[in-house]
């Protein structure tokens, strides 16, 4: 076979193999959603930071092809070039129109096609944490859109609370979620009600996401209820009860028991704030059934205490005692 065939034929094979690469690296990018203003998804051109890891494909010289990592100084070593090619704070463009430049003028290439992708970027991701399905760093070359992010992470975890914060402006640098936490003089923190984001169907809560955010759902708080309450336990307060009252969280129990004290109920309430650190509050769930007073609205870490009678289980155990003789004896004169 001629060789300029079995050149055209591996140019062809090189090309098919790179374009299928780029299309599966832009699949794994978050996009924004389709309701966005036009204007919002121009695009933007994806600069190289440092640690970034990119991917050359030199066509028709696959020797040259290979990943290479950006240094903390911002360059790259090629081979066979002399000296390391700056990187960082050029564009994706540049670079490559750089590195072709750098193969002909040495007489490496007499007519180089270079193509480069980015593979790897602290810079260009988003640090999804908190209560989230799968929390860790995606991808994300441009802007995206939250619930893209949170699509992203598998979706909200069961013990996920009310609310999504958004921080900005933390230095783009970090490896692994640990190395994440924002500084708080250089960021800004957006809050969103993700009850409205998710039911409200509001396309102004679905905010942009830039690479380099960072992503937290924090997790829901939980009220307590403990004492003479048929399923005693921890409830969340997630999208499904965001705020419990006394009443609420007694229905989650599953009621009081007929031995419970229901007007000596208790919430105790602990904060810095308090004496001993606690604060206990009177409740009397019969005065609040009876409208009489106000259903006390409870807050995270709440507990709410409902004392039992010892002298109302001894009178029913009494009383059954009685109802068991009485049954008996009524068979026995049957």
């Amino acid at each position: 076979m001629p060789i300029r065939s079995v050149r055209s034929r591996l140019c062809f094979a090189l090309t098919a193999s790179f374009l299928l690469s780029s299309l599966s690296a832009s699949a794994q990018q978050i996009l924004p959603v389709a309701n966005v203003p036009a204007k919002e998804h121009r695009a933007t051109a994806v600069v190289i930071s440092q640690d970034d890891l990119l991917e050359v494909v030199v066509f028709d010289v696959p020797e040259l092809s290979r990943d290479v990592r950006v240094t903390a100084e911002g360059t790259v070593a090629f081979p066979l070039l002399p000296e390391p090619l700056k990187a960082s704070g050029l564009t994706v463009n540049d670079f490559r129109d750089s590195l072709a430049a750098e193969l002909r003028s040495r007489g490496l290439v007499s007519d180089p096609r270079v193509s480069i992708s980015l593979k790897q970027s602290p810079a260009h991701s988003v640090a999804i944490t908190g209560a989230v399905r799968n929390p860790q760093i995606y991808p994300l070359m441009t802007e995206g859109r939250l619930l893209d992010v949170l699509s992203q992470a598998g979706g909200l975890a069961d013990n996920a609370g009310s609310t999504v914060h958004i921080t900005r402006g933390r230095a783009a640098t970090a490896h692994s979620v640990d190395d994440l936490s924002p500084k708080a003089d250089d960021t800004t923190t957006i809050t969103v009600d993700l009850k409205q984001l998710l039911e409200g169907g509001s396309a102004a809560l679905n905010l942009p996401v830039y690479p380099g955010d960072w992503i937290t759902v924090p997790v829901a708080g939980i009220v307590y209820v403990v004492g003479a309450v048929n399923r005693p336990g921890g409830f969340p307060l997630n999208l499904s009860h965001q705020h419990l009252t006394v009443l609420q969280a007694v229905a989650l129990a599953e009621d009081a028991k007929t031995t419970a004290l229901r007007d000596q109920a208790i919430v105790v309430r602990r904060g810095s704030q308090y004496p001993n650190g606690r604060q206990e509050i009177p409740v009397r769930i019969g005065h609040i059934l009876a409208g009489s007073q106000p259903d006390l609205t409870l807050q995270a870490n709440d507990i709410l205490f409902v004392p039992d009678s010892a002298g109302k289980r001894a009178f029913l155990r009494g009383a059954e005692a009685a109802i068991q003789i009485a049954t008996g004896i009524a068979i026995w004169h049957h």
